[in-house]
């Protein structure tokens, strides 16, 4: 709502009459506890429009923050990708952190990144964000 106002002010004061909100791939987040966080296709869309040339990717870890606590915490992250190129479709999340780390790899998807350039992408150690560019 914040990003469509700005773009309506753009449009009415500012001369900016191109100004307009791309609504594809927004990425949406629960504050929730844990956190989730979730940007493009899900699974589901993306085999329904691409069929067999989809690719998921997922894993589910204790984050390093939890793994020496009695409270075992699990985040769960899935990549979805398509094509021989694997462009990243989707990215879904949950758990600590989730929230903080989506809008990065959001900029990633909406700029066309492929799975190649996660994978190409020096993980930061340790965190959890590290899952999404180690995911094989």
């Amino acid at each position: 709502a914040v990003a469509a106002g700005r773009r309506l002010a753009n449009r009415l004061f500012d001369n900016q009459p191109e100004s307009h909100l791309d609504y594809e791939n927004i990425p949406t987040v629960m504050f929730s506890h844990p956190p989730i966080g979730t940007v493009g296709l899900t699974e589901e869309q993306a085999r329904a429009t691409h069929g067999d040339a989809v690719k998921v990717y997922q894993t589910h870890f204790t984050p390093m923050s939890h793994a020496f606590t009695q409270h075992k915490v699990t985040t769960a992250m899935k990549l979805i990708c398509v094509g021989p190129q694997e462009k990243v479709l989707g990215i879904h999340m949950i758990g600590p952190g989730c929230d903080e780390m989506l809008q990065g790899f959001a900029v990633a998807l909406k700029m066309g990144a492929t799975k190649a350039d996660f994978d190409n992408t020096v993980a930061i150690h340790p965190c959890s964000a590290e899952e999404l560019v180690t995911m094989r």
